[in-house]
């Protein structure tokens, strides 16, 4: 959550007075796009239709060939190689990154957010909770005693992205508590569904390789405690985990979550007093050298640039510096997920064959509903319940300006549940038939979760403030 400044804004002061160039009068909307909050639901959600009529179009051989069967990797002689279909490089290899990313928000929140005291957490972790254990419940009593049993955690996990993008439709009416509710119900939410995928969707483990991972993230720990600040060491190390733990059984993307839970929250240099002044020094110095004059024997003399790189590299260092690592690589991450991965692994998950032999199937209904039950109905019922449950017996309040119409609708709204809930669908069932009757149920439940929720709290708050 960005704090919402007291002053006006004041316009942006333009660093020349030339014209803007063709290609940034390009760019600007682009750029404009990518700063808006709901611009990563609009692109998730057209990656979603370009996916289905794909898959139910006449190419739509093309569609599961590419995805399922076109492999790439990495062979190096003959004692090693690494090749999977571009399918699993997307749901282990990029959503992993995304996973990483889940991590470092669940970390900083339990550190330093919603998370980090007993009074901040017990409304949102008792709502999740809730918001867990009914969707399962109510896709297991579809399912008792059979195989299809195991697609019970498809309907626990709430979508961020599509959720606070559906709240943000409702403008300044919605208010900051019932936003933070929601974001810190996602996070919560987000640490059961990776534990249960850690525990319940992990095949055979081989512990010679689970104990690499092991090492490798021990390592981790060790070159953070010595003081290593290169992002490149890490970067090798944090590859060879996931490969480690990509042949040890548990899923890859395990990988990044710890990897994300071992990122430090705290800045790298404490003394922000001395970080302020180099600042302050490489700047002064960056100013004499663009502004100086060119007489060779004057120390302002730069032949070559040299020493405006030295002072830039320098106001560089201050800037990364400025930042704990967990903060840096968020903002370097964020727009690469939100843009690139999560429409990726749309592309990649939402192709549903739409048959009449699918759909009539008995075993596919099945699931379609057991699934859009848990998500619309099996969500905001334990939401809501478990979050009364916390109010009535004293560990939990309510946010400023909430009611209980506000938590139902925003109960509805975390039955979003797309992208965990197909990374579960393709880990429980794969392809097979099962697997196209929970997409379908994800698709009609979160459609259905998001009409209804924001109807309700859409008359459950109150009308827009005027501008002042």
């Amino acid at each position: 959550m960005e704090a919402m400044s007291s002053y006006p804004e004041q316009p942006a002061t333009p660093l020349s007075s030339r014209p803007p160039l063709l290609a940034e009068r390009i760019a600007r909307p682009f750029q404009r796009f990518l700063e808006l909050e709901v611009s990563s639901a609009v692109l998730l959600v057209a990656m979603t239709v370009t996916a289905l009529l794909w898959a139910n179009s006449p190419w739509a051989a093309s569609y599961f060939d590419l995805w399922h069967h076109t492999k790439a990797g990495i062979v190096v002689g003959d004692g090693f190689e690494l090749k999977l279909s571009l399918g699993h490089w997307v749901n282990d290899g990029l959503m992993a990154i995304f996973f990483f990313l889940v991590g470092m928000e669940i970390k900083r929140e339990m550190v330093e957010g919603e998370l980090s005291t007993r009074a901040r957490a017990m409304l949102p972790v008792m709502g999740a909770i809730g918001g867990m254990v009914f969707p399962a419940g109510l896709y297991a009593l579809f399912h008792w005693g059979e195989p299809t049993i195991r697609g019970w955690g498809i309907p626990m996990a709430t979508d961020i992205a599509f959720a606070v993008a559906a709240l943000s439709l409702l403008g300044k009416r919605v208010p900051p508590g019932l936003r933070i509710f929601l974001l810190a119900l996602a996070i919560a939410d987000d640490i059961g569904a990776v534990a249960v995928i850690a525990i319940f969707y992990t095949a055979e483990i081989h512990l010679s390789a689970l104990g690499m991972a092991g090492a490798g993230l021990a390592a981790c720990v060790v070159l953070n405690w010595i003081g290593v600040r290169s992002f490149l060491v890490y970067l090798v190390v944090g590859v060879f985990v996931w490969y480690e733990m990509h042949h040890s059984g548990v899923h890859a993307t395990i990988a990044g979550v710890m990897l994300g839970f071992l990122t430090p929250t705290s800045l790298p240099d404490p003394d922000r007093e001395s970080l302020v002044d180099r600042g302050r020094h490489a700047l002064e110095r960056m100013r004499e050298l663009l502004l100086g004059h060119d007489d060779p024997e004057s120390d302002l003399h730069d032949h070559g640039g040299h020493k405006r790189a030295a002072a830039l590299r320098e106001l560089q260092s201050v800037g990364r510096y400025a930042l704990s690592p967990v903060d840096f690589l968020t903002n370097l991450l964020e727009r690469w997920v939100a843009f690139v991965i999560m429409p990726l692994f749309a592309l990649a998950n939402a192709g549903v064959a739409l048959e009449a032999s699918t759909l009539s199937n008995p075993e596919a209904q099945n699931v379609a509903l057991a699934v859009g039950v848990g998500l619309f109905l099996g969500k905001p019922i334990g939401v809501s319940l478990l979050s009364w449950v916390a109010v009535r017996s004293g560990i939990a309040v309510l946010p400023t300006g909430v009611n209980w119409a506000s938590v139902l609708a925003t109960g509805v709204l975390a039955g979003i549940g797309f992208t965990v809930a197909l990374f579960v669908t393709a880990l429980a069932f794969g392809e097979g038939v099962p697997g196209s009757g929970a997409k379908v149920g994800i698709l009609v439940g979160s459609l259905a979760a998001t009409v209804v929720g924001l109807g309700i709290l859409a008359k459950a708050l109150p009308p827009a403030p005027e501008a002042q």
